[in-house]
């Protein structure tokens, strides 16, 4: 089987990982994959046998905004036709994430029963949060035509019935398939050096966004009192890290949060953490935490929009915490002082070759459409 990524661009983040490891792992049970990156812009490593292409946007005239959807959706078709004419059709085609969907809606795979739109987050709290009356009765209108009558694939339960119920987009199709971890090979990147290794420390790994509530984090760690170092390790804009640094520094924390910046290799840290925190609006799926229960990490997490609450099952529920900073900080107690039980068992439903066969499974329900 052939199958076509679609993603705009490769920079550190959760979603853009997930694109790679199913790429891989896809590749591993022999398929051929090709990978669209709309954007030149890659934090990671390419994996081997994946054909990947960057469709360059060039143009740099004044009124280039106006135009840039359907300009570079005009670009991906012209590159798509190279590749279908290079080898065999592609069975199974999926663009991954909003800004990625909307190029796509413009293009000629737009009409295409071989595409699925991955929705990889809850698009209602991450884009339409902040908007208020017309502003966002319009921004949702916009964004539900993308996905009417089309295939989607949904990382988490929540995030697709926020799209039917919260967008109302009425799909063609809708599979909800978990995002992929390979548990074998992430143990044994876990391995490696660490020099935080030998000393308790929480951690916190996630881009600086304001989904994120770095601020929530923060403020509930500050309330733990907890003696133990606060890491922080992801990157984004200058201006939110320095609003980040100033709360600690109010909070009188600052000695205790350590600021190390995106990471290509986290595992060895979150591995060698007594606790990993998610603090977020919203996750999509929140790979970070089968990530840390892989590696035998116990975490504590917001009870966010998403995918957190099918993640964090049996025991392991008594590290949601409610949405605010007091909660927060009583479960980030809770479980850095008696932490529950991972049984591994409950992972293997994350599997990567698990997770690679239900997305193979896509191109049957295409061929019937």
């Amino acid at each position: 089987m052939r199958i076509l990524m679609i993603i705009d661009g490769l920079p550190g983040g959760g979603a853009e990982k997930v694109v790679l490891t199913l790429s891989e792992g896809l590749i591993q049970q022999g398929h051929q994959v090709a990978l669209l990156s709309l954007r030149d812009v890659c934090s990671y490593a390419i994996p081997a046998q994946l054909e990947y292409k960057v469709v360059n946007d060039d143009c740099r005239t004044p009124w280039r905004k106006l135009n840039e959807l359907s300009r570079r959706a005009k670009q991906l078709d012209e590159c798509f036709k190279e590749l279908e004419h290079s080898g065999p059709a592609f069975d199974l085609i999926i663009s991954n994430l909003h800004k990625t969907d909307r190029i796509v809606s413009k293009s000629a795979l737009y009409s295409d029963n071989r595409l699925w739109f991955c929705i990889h987050g809850v698009l209602s709290s991450t884009y339409l949060g902040h908007r208020k009356g017309l502003n966002r009765w319009f921004k949702k209108q916009k964004m539900a035509s993308v996905y009417q009558n089309k295939n989607i694939v949904s990382v988490s339960e929540f995030a697709g019935k926020d799209l039917l119920t919260d967008m109302g987009v009425r799909a063609r199709h809708l599979e909800v398939i978990n995002n992929p971890f390979d548990l074998v090979h992430t143990r044994e990147l876990a391995a490696e050096e660490c020099e935080l290794a030998g000393q308790p420390y929480l951690i916190h790994v996630a881009r600086f966004h304001v989904q994120k509530r770095h601020d929530r984090l923060l403020k509930a760690y500050a309330k733990t009192r907890l003696s133990a170092p606060l890491v922080l390790l992801g990157t984004g804009p200058e201006e939110k890290i320095a609003e980040v640094k100033t709360l600690a520094l109010s909070l009188g924390i600052a000695e205790r949060v350590i600021f190390l910046g995106f990471q290509k290799k986290p595992f060895p840290y979150i591995k060698n953490a007594k606790l990993l925190v998610m603090s977020s609006d919203s996750e999509g799926f929140g790979n970070v935490l089968a990530e840390a229960l892989i590696l035998n990490t116990p975490v504590a997490s917001t009870r966010c929009p998403g995918g957190p609450e099918e993640i964090l099952i049996g025991d392991l529920a008594r590290g949601l915490s409610e949405i605010n900073v007091d909660s927060l900080a009583e479960t980030i107690l809770d479980i850095y002082n008696n932490p529950p039980v991972i049984d591994a068992k409950t992972l293997s439903r994350f599997e990567l070759q698990t997770i690679c066969k239900q997305y193979a499974a896509l191109a049957a329900i295409s061929a019937d459409q």
